[in-house]
């Protein structure tokens, strides 16, 4: 059947404008309805659209425009939760971490401790970390690593290199405290929220004969320097991901970056043994002033001389002519002593005379007389 009436509109190549333009807009009184019609015939049909309204004189041409809240999902990975979680998750892929075991050797550059759960490594220096995972992750999946203080009074801050590092270095992700060596696919990001940085690369398989893959980690400013981590501890967040950032699994771990590792491992592994056990460390006293060394050596002397004066020994001697001579010797060295005795205390000490006058003996004779 055939449309009559101005919805039938002809055939035209002009633009939809031009042809909105062509249409006949007649009136409402201009209509008339027909009750012979039936329901859904056109006239019925166009005096429902019209609404006691007339139709617009121009075509609208952002009237097919959708707004920009409204705009479907592109498929843009969501933003990361402003305060990261930190706890280990194998996952359905059993992701897992493993350390070379390099002692607490001074000279060593890189070493973990497991009952701390922390790494120690020099700046700069490469830290090799294994990956074990109990399937193959799905194709295009990556490695993260971020970095995040441990505090909770400092965790909502982002972790970033010192100054004066960052003016040192040339690189144009130079503000990156964790960085990925021995790859040309490494990405550096920064999420546009909460501003925190991190490093992906991709996934590789373990080559033949081998059950791990290994990744080379270095860090890029010390644990003291001033402002950067200025003495805050901090944690590596490695988690396992698919190219659009869904999260298969997540291992963390302490990061301690210092001049010694060695040392400061056995340190505080010492320090963490001694709190388990409840044995407290000694507290450093003041070190008293050194005694007078002559005083001390009269006083020796004087003890030294009364205690042989006081002491008894006994001798045992074998046969009696020995024992008749060692005995005429010791009386002979008693007689002695106590001859010796009251002269000492006999000779009393005058005080000398005043300058310019002699001291008188016995026998002389005074100028006077």
């Amino acid at each position: 059947m055939e449309d009559t009436g101005f919805c039938n509109l002809p055939l035209s190549q002009d633009s939809f404008p031009e042809l909105w333009q062509s249409v006949l807009t007649p009136s409402l009184s201009d209509i008339t309805i027909k009750a012979e019609d039936p329901p859904g015939q056109n006239g019925s049909m166009c005096l429902l659209l019209l609404n006691d309204q007339e139709l617009a004189e121009g075509f609208d041409e952002n009237l097919f425009d959708m707004p920009t809240d409204m705009l479907p999902d592109d498929g843009v990975t969501p933003p990361a939760a402003t305060v990261p979680v930190t706890t280990d998750y194998p996952g359905e892929y059993g992701f897992q971490l493993r350390f070379q075991d390099a002692g607490i050797a001074k000279s060593v550059t890189t070493t973990f401790s497991v009952p701390l759960n922390k790494l120690f490594c020099q700046l700069a220096k490469t830290s090799p970390i294994d990956i074990l995972v109990s399937k193959e992750p799905p194709q295009g999946a990556v490695l993260r690593a971020t970095a995040v203080y441990k505090k909770t009074e400092h965790v909502a801050e982002v972790v970033r290199r010192c100054p004066h590092h960052q003016n040192e270095d040339a690189a144009e992700h130079r503000s990156h405290l964790i960085r990925v060596e021995g790859t040309q696919s490494a990405q550096y990001c920064e999420d546009t929220h909460t501003k925190r940085q991190s490093v992906t690369v991709p996934y590789e398989p373990p080559q033949l004969g081998s059950e791990m893959t290994t990744i080379l980690l270095s860090f890029m400013c010390n644990s003291s320097c001033m402002g950067g981590m200025n003495r805050r501890p901090i944690l590596t967040i490695l988690t396992l991901e698919t190219q659009e950032g869904l999260v298969l699994g997540r291992r963390c771990f302490e990061v301690r970056v210092c001049a010694c590792p060695g040392r400061d491992r056995k340190t505080e592994e010492e320090n963490k043994h001694k709190t388990q056990t409840g044995t407290k460390q000694p507290k450093k006293r003041k070190s008293a002033p050194p005694p007078d060394t002559a005083s001390t050596k009269k006083a020796k002397c004087t003890s030294s001389t009364e205690d042989e004066e006081r002491d008894v020994f006994v001798l045992h001697i074998r046969g009696r002519e020995r024992f008749e001579m060692l005995k005429k010797i010791n009386d002979g060295l008693e007689l002695l002593d106590k001859e010796s005795k009251p002269k000492s205390r006999g000779h009393a000490k005058f005080p000398q005379p005043a300058s310019g006058k002699r001291l008188l003996h016995k026998g002389d004779k005074s100028d006077s007389d």
